[in-house]
């Protein structure tokens, strides 16, 4: 199966070009190949931020079910707390 491929153009310093000849030639693979494998390897090795936030709002929506907290009426309070503190700065409620 035939891989799509785009061109682009990229400047590295001459230390990176350098480690990615050096890969290149030790993996006998091309200098693109080579920076494929080593982009990657390295988004392999990243946590998915993504995941983390979803991950984190969805310990803290069981974590205020287990406490019965009542989302709705929080909501209100925070809305509240907003416009009082407009008030205060002289600004208008939303």
């Amino acid at each position: 199966m035939a891989s799509t491929t785009i061109k682009s153009t990229y400047s590295l310093d001459v230390e990176s070009v350098r480690a990615l000849e050096n890969l290149a030639r030790r993996w006998r693979v091309s200098k693109s190949e080579a920076l494929r494998r080593a982009i990657r390897s390295e988004a392999g090795r990243q946590p998915d931020r993504h995941r983390d936030a979803l991950a984190a709002l969805d310990e803290l929506q069981a974590s205020l079910r287990s406490r019965n907290v009542d989302i709705e009426q929080w909501a209100r309070d925070v809305e509240a707390g907003r416009q009082a503190a407009g008030r205060r700065l002289g600004s208008e409620p939303r």
